[in-house]
């Protein structure tokens, strides 16, 4: 009884709004599919046209914010008390970190995504060209690289500090706002930011599982023998609800840390064994060339729009990988915050960055270099089966082509159910967090708030199932995502007047501690 007493209450002002808007976009995809889809799809080509240029201008921001953090005079502010070790191993951070970002969607797109570029190729390239498979290998790093992960690591700076420096005594990514915001009608903004994060959060991990379901239904079926149906799909939805909600269940350490380190091993081993079964020379060719096509124009390919031409390159592609990013940095900001207890300021911006990269450029390299060595040498024909089947069946059947077929397809089978739990028990504890009223960063949001997160994510992708449109699926993201570049900008407002004001003499040459002083909340 009293452990009960002792757990955090809902904030209703945030959780009941944000249902009802979830629920409201649900529901129409559901009863009336096509129509709820179209007006989802216009939503995105009007913010595509419109802020395009603002979506670009905003990754580098957050790329110029972090590399300030990191190599400027607070880069040894350190997120937590003196002496005080990490609160996870770097492993552990690690695995937790590199899951819950990006999760089995590295699976969905990496077979495919060159496939599509080679086809309909950046910068006015002839499609199936040689230039074409070069940038097409390429673009997939710049998508999933230094940008991307900049983005996730702004925000987790400003809520470990709000944590572990100013000990706040509250779980909420609108506190980290605190120094940007006036006193006056500051509860109102507040709670109107968190509404704000968890639609975005909602959008962003929608478009994951809609994604992701088709990917693993595809999968069973290549497996099993049998045609792909709606009945697989959602027979993986349900399962995969009743995965990540008893794993949001048991909590942060009991759940989502032991599906991480699990899923970092499979991870591995896949990556050694396409690298090896595979055509390891041409990969590897295929990636050195990569990252000097990506470093020699970083900056044009970065802030590419095509006025011009207007080919919708920029606007497919890269505007919504920025979307998708930025939708996520709510549940990533505050994730990666969490678990980032310890460590200094530099360490967070360097160790998310560089380790994020890591990852998805090593599973991007590979998969899509496999890829395109079938497509390139006449092996297993990728863009018919693109062009014919979709997405989800690309990844099937180049996996299935492997040595050890089906025992390799089973094993990609697995590590996709595990990565896709890793990120949605991520985002439902992440949104129940925000949807919680005075949780201590101790605490964890009452397990009803949990799993009701976790059917709700179930239910709009299920919504999105239904409308049977990949452009539906990635609208989703980016029509949620817009207002988290203002969000953002407040973060970093309210980052360096809290360091300004701590800090006002420096002694650069070793970690800097706070001195002991907590906050009054606002």
């Amino acid at each position: 009884m009293n452990n009960q007493q002792e757990e955090p209450k809902v904030d209703f002002q945030v959780f009941s709004p944000a249902v009802v808007v979830v629920l409201l976009v649900t529901l129409p995809l559901m009863i009336f599919p096509q129509p709820a889809a179209q007006i989802i799809l216009s939503a995105r080509a009007f913010i595509m046209d419109h802020f395009m240029w603002l979506y670009l201008i905003a990754g580098l921001s957050a790329l110029a914010f972090c590399i300030w953090l990191a190599f400027g005079r607070y880069g040894n502010v350190k997120l937590g008390k003196a002496n005080e070790e990490p609160e996870y191993s770097n492993i552990h951070w690690i695995a937790m970190m590199f899951t819950a970002a990006i999760g089995a969607s590295v699976i969905a797109w990496g077979f495919a995504e060159p496939i599509f570029y080679i086809q309909n190729p950046p910068l006015n390239l002839i499609p199936l060209s040689d230039e074409a498979f070069e940038w097409a290998h390429m673009y997939p790093l710049l998508h999933w690289g230094i940008v991307p992960w900049a983005i996730y690591a702004l925000p987790a700076v400003p809520i470990a500090y709000m944590l572990y420096v100013r000990e706040y005594p509250v779980l909420r990514i609108s506190s980290a706002c605190d120094g940007a915001l006036p006193q006056k009608g500051r509860g109102q903004v507040k709670t109107t930011i968190d509404i704000l994060i968890v639609l975005a959060i909602v959008g962003g991990v929608a478009t994951t599982l809609g994604l992701g379901v088709p990917l693993v239904s595809a999968m069973l079926a290549t497996l099993l023998g049998v045609e792909d149906s709606m009945m697989i799909k959602m027979g993986v939805l349900i399962f995969w609800t009743l995965l990540f909600g008893t794993s949001v269940y048991k909590g942060l350490k009991a759940g989502i840390k032991i599906l991480a380190d699990i899923n970092i091993a499979l991870a591995i081993l896949a990556i050694l064994f396409v690298l090896v079964a595979g055509p390891g020379i041409f990969i590897l060719d295929l990636t050195v060339n990569s990252f000097g096509i990506m470093f020699n124009n970083f900056l044009r390919t970065a802030t590419w729009t095509d006025p011009i031409g207007e080919g919708g390159f920029p606007e497919a592609w890269t505007g919504f990988y920025w979307a998708w990013w930025f939708a996520y940095t709510g549940m990533v900001g505050l994730f990666f915050g969490r678990i980032s207890r310890g460590r200094t300021i530099r360490q967070l911006v360097l160790g998310v960055i560089t380790w994020g990269c890591i990852g998805t450029w090593l599973f991007l390299a590979v998969m899509g270099g496999y890829s395109l060595y079938l497509e390139n040498t006449g092996s297993l024909s990728v863009t018919e089966i693109l062009n014919t089947q979709g997405l989800s069946f690309v990844n099937a059947l180049v996996i299935k082509s492997l040595p050890f077929g089906n025992v390799t397809l089973f094993v990609f089978t697995v590590l996709s159910i595990i990565f896709y739990a890793t990120t949605i028990d991520s985002s439902a504890y992440v949104i129940s967090s925000i949807c919680a009223k005075d949780l201590a960063n101790t605490q964890e949001p009452r397990r009803w708030n949990r799993i009701a997160w976790a059917v709700l994510l179930a239910l709009i992708t299920a919504g999105l199932l239904q409308a049977d449109s990949l452009q539906t699926v990635l609208a989703m993201t980016v029509v949620s995502s817009l207002p988290m570049i203002p969000i953002l900008v407040l973060l970093c407002i309210s980052t360096r007047k809290w360091l300004r004001e701590d800090f006002p003499h420096l002694n650069t040459s070793k970690e800097i501690v706070k001195p002991t002083a907590k906050s009054t909340v606002g």
